[in-house]
């Protein structure tokens, strides 16, 4: 009886109660968390093998593509565009028929304005010409003013002719889609020609046109190079309406006549 009877003192010491409480406790905190672990792998498992399927339904898509006749293309509207048919060169050929895709028949109304060239003129020249041509012979560099005149211009037209074997005339005639494109290239020209690479000066007023929208300017001195005969050139330069005028007299002996180039620049301004 006394071996089964247990004083409170040694009940005490013996009792587990708590520590099994605890660990059972313990036990069914971690049980969620291993759970949570196994959802989220869960999960990825599930998205790894949703982005494999699409990838092998892809790669499944191309391959039978690639297999497949390919879809031919609807006719176009025009197959076959009117144009004149090619010719052999002749006698009558001229820069403008063989790029006749290049012009409008609108481009005739401002040749016709230009300066007639004078009979038995040499190397000589009168009509339409294009953006890209024009620009390669006009400007220093023609790769950064041809897309501002595309942008502006509407008309080219050039009239050139060499009198004797030393004076060399030039007019050209450019139409701008409005007053504004013509005021901004005459504005440009009268900006850039008394430096010193152009005629050096400021130049002074052209006979006959407004100060505003006249000019004209001879070369201070002469261009020479070992070898070659002293080149000076002359320029007058209107704006008039939509259209600038430009009127270029060069000399390869380095005398300018200036009433020569007053006379070309006054009947030029006649014709327009």
């Amino acid at each position: 009886m006394e071996h089964e009877q247990t004083s409170p003192e040694q009940r005490k010491e013996g009792e587990s109660a708590p520590e099994s409480t605890t660990s059972s406790t313990s036990d069914i905190s971690a049980t969620p968390a291993a759970r949570r672990r196994r959802v989220r792998r869960t999960t990825l498992l599930i998205a790894g093998a949703a982005v494999l399927g699409a990838l092998a339904g892809t790669a499944t898509g191309y391959a039978v593509q690639y297999h497949r006749e390919p879809t031919p293309l609807p006719p176009l509207a025009q197959q076959k565009m009117d144009g004149p048919k090619p010719a052999a060169m002749n006698d009558a050929t001229s820069h403008r028929s063989i790029n006749a895709h290049r012009w409008h028949k609108a481009d005739e109304d401002l040749a016709k304005k230009l300066l007639e060239v004078p009979g038995g003129a040499q190397d000589s020249f009168s009509g339409p010409v294009s953006t890209d041509t024009f620009s390669a012979d006009y400007f220093l560099e023609p790769s950064q003013a041809v897309g501002s005149l595309i942008r502006q211009g509407k008309r080219l037209a050039t009239a050139r002719w060499a009198e004797n074997d030393r004076n060399f005339v030039e007019v050209n005639l450019l139409q701008f889609r409005d007053r504004a494109g013509a005021d901004d290239f005459y504005t440009d020209i009268v900006q850039y020609m008394p430096e010193k690479d152009h005629a050096g000066n400021t130049g002074k007023d052209l006979p006959g046109a407004p100060s505003d929208f006249g000019h004209m300017w001879i070369d201070s001195k002469a261009h020479q190079e070992p070898g070659y005969h002293p080149i000076r050139q002359s320029r007058a330069v209107v704006r008039r309406g939509d259209i600038v005028m430009s009127v270029k007299y060069t000399n390869n002996r380095g005398e300018i006549d200036e009433k020569a180039l007053v006379e070309l620049a006054k009947r030029q301004m006649e014709r327009l």
